[in-house]
């Protein structure tokens, strides 16, 4: 099954186009799919007090943190969705990843540092307005080698639509066709 993960809040962004065309796409090849729309669902990033009370010891109290966890285990490939902000992901993606990476579902501690997630294809999809190469160390470095990569998404792709606000249609209609065949 593959994850979608978008983080956009607005509907008419580039963004909800590009969903739109995914899941176009995983429709039309018949692959199976889910999309988690963490503003859509009205998820909380705040990782309160007494959640951080119990994080160490791989417990939850939102149960949409236990939601995603679920889709997480039953997929085999994960693509994400969202702006680049001031350098990096939303506020509310980055809270999906405080709250639902816990200890003992994504990774533990034997041996050292251990990944837990089996992800065989990661697709990290991003829009910015400036250049890809500002943030090829938030989002390469940080995000998927020193997120992703570590609790076990494999093979990931990042794809990203610099100029995307002020750019041509074309400019964002070639991109999309980028993510399509990367798809």
């Amino acid at each position: 099954m593959t994850l979608i993960i978008y983080a956009h809040p607005w509907e008419g962004s580039f963004n909800h186009a590009i969903l739109t065309e995914v899941i176009t796409k995983l429709s039309t090849a018949g692959k199976s799919y889910q999309v988690v729309d963490l503003n859509g669902e009205n998820f909380n990033p705040v990782l309160t007090k007494n959640e951080l009370a119990i994080y160490n010891h791989g417990e939850y109290s939102d149960p949409l943190v236990g939601k995603y966890q679920s889709l997480l285990k039953e997929a085999d490939e994960v693509i994400f969705i969202f702006p680049i902000w001031w350098g990096t992901m939303p506020a509310i993606l980055r809270g999906f990843f405080d709250k639902v990476l816990l200890v003992n579902f994504s990774h533990n501690y034997q041996n050292g540092w251990t990944p837990l997630l089996d992800i065989t294809k990661t697709v990290v999809i991003t829009t910015s307005q400036s250049p890809t190469e500002h943030f090829r160390s938030s989002i390469e470095g940080g995000f998927i080698h020193g997120t992703l990569e570590v609790v076990g998404f494999k093979n990931p792709t990042w794809l990203n639509c610099d100029n995307a606000s002020l750019g041509t249609d074309e400019h964002r209609h070639q991109f999309i066709k980028e993510v399509i065949k990367s798809i």
